[in-house]
């Protein structure tokens, strides 16, 4: 786990001692790496709009998640885990057609792209690289879509937890695993950073969509604060900086988002589990 410290104006009107809070907010991110980028600038621009001293902490589990926790990146099957520290308040939309103006995403399916393999169907007995279990994109709907199938946990010839899509995305590339699930996003931007990974690589069938990550905050947080960063949030692609920003990075905008929203993921991991998978 690591730490840093985001720089924030001094308060003249709305302090944190006017808010009745003596110290910074902590902010916890637990996305993939090569989105790290992304919520450093949101965790600044909340420092800096809130006028509120901000450290932002890269963690690695729901241990990282204590009741010192004020905002938290995190994917929303981590979410529906931990519903009774935190809730959502605002999500991203993706640019491109495919998802049509709505905070979806897709889990990506990746082979290399000298493989024979087609369709999904052809991973039987292959070697399988997952990023972690509280991933939906690169595990809760792998265990939906294998139940949805009729298939199990013996459909892989050999399944191998990397920590984290990126890593699973170069064992990919490099045969150490046959296919994996990344998560679009992620996978947009590994292709912006190294475009040689286009010709390395071959998408063979998207899973999803499924409700993107959300931008969630401690339950005991204050209503009127959740309600201000869900507006701030909202707003932040009015901004000139922060458009240009989110769209290097390939998001359009951030909207509303409630628990319900997260249905989809829960249906998805009940019935995996239902099938005792």
């Amino acid at each position: 786990m690591t730490k840093s410290t985001l720089a924030s104006r001094p308060a003249p009107q709305r302090s944190a001692r006017r808010r009745g809070i003596h110290k910074p907010l902590r902010i916890v991110t637990l996305l993939a790496p090569n989105l790290f980028p992304v919520y450093e600038f949101i965790a600044l621009e909340i420092s800096k709009k809130l006028r509120w001293p901000a450290e932002l902490v890269v963690g690695s589990s729901s241990a990282d998640l204590n009741g010192h926790t004020d905002i938290c990146f995190l994917c929303g099957l981590h979410y529906i885990r931990v519903t009774s520290l935190l809730e959502p308040i605002a999500a991203p939309i993706l640019q491109g057609a495919r998802y049509s103006g709505r905070p979806i995403y897709f889990s990506d399916i990746i082979v290399r792209a000298e493989s024979p393999w087609q369709a999904f169907a052809d991973l039987r007995g292959r070697s399988w690289a997952y990023n972690e279990p509280n991933s939906h994109s690169g595990y809760g709907i792998i265990r939906h879509h294998l139940v949805a199938i009729k298939e199990n946990d013996s459909f892989f010839g050999a399944v191998v937890e990397a920590g984290w899509h990126e890593r699973s995305i170069r064992w990919v590339r490099s045969g150490r695993a046959d296919a994996s699930a990344i998560d679009s996003h992620v996978l947009a931007i590994a292709f912006r950073d190294d475009p040689g990974l286009r010709s390395d690589l071959r998408i063979i069938c998207p899973l999803g969509p499924s409700t993107i990550q959300p931008v969630t905050v401690a339950r005991r947080m204050p209503v009127t604060l959740k309600s201000e960063l869900r507006h701030l949030l909202a707003e932040m692609a009015e901004d000139p900086e922060a458009k240009n920003f989110l769209n290097r990075n390939f998001i359009g905008r951030f909207v509303p988002i409630g628990d319900t929203d997260y249905d989809d993921i829960r249906r998805m991991s009940r019935a995996a589990e239902s099938a005792r998978f």
